[in-house]
């Protein structure tokens, strides 16, 4: 049912750190890392670190009721907040979790690709958050 593998989420304190982590430790070309841009809905600000198999989503809270800003609280220095795997449709992919079993923390919502995103509850898949994420358009596989 999960195509491949989009995203890892990581919750930082600051993304332009982060920026720098990934520019300086593990050589990343700036040009590899997209601009920080807010998604105001969700209550963060991202920007994505482009590698050949995959990106890495740096999130930061935006706002005090930002839901990274409790996952910073219990993890300061920041972590790996979410894994994000591509769907087909996401409709189906949340129905059939919810037949499953699973528990989908919300409803089919805009992501920061602009594609329809989901949740699903950590205790539902050995402690990791999953987004699930329908593939976008236009997109290879």
């Amino acid at each position: 049912m999960i195509g491949k593998l989009n995203h890892v989420g990581i919750a930082v304190p600051s993304i332009d750190a982060a920026k720098a982590t990934y520019c300086d430790l593990y050589g990343v070309s700036s040009d590899d890392i997209t601009e920080t841009k807010e998604l105001a809905p969700q209550g963060v600000k991202y920007a994505f670190v482009n590698l050949p198999n995959c990106q890495i989503e740096l999130i930061e809270p935006l706002g005090e009721n930002s839901p990274i800003r409790n996952f910073l609280e219990k993890n300061p220095s920041g972590g790996q907040h979410h894994v994000c795997f591509e769907v087909a449709d996401i409709y189906v992919a949340r129905d059939e979790m919810v037949v499953r079993g699973a528990k989908v923390l919300n409803e089919p919502r805009i992501g920061a690709h602009g594609t329809l995103v989901i949740f699903i509850h950590p205790r539902n898949s050995n402690g990791v958050l999953i987004e699930l994420m329908e593939t976008p358009k236009g997109a290879h596989g």
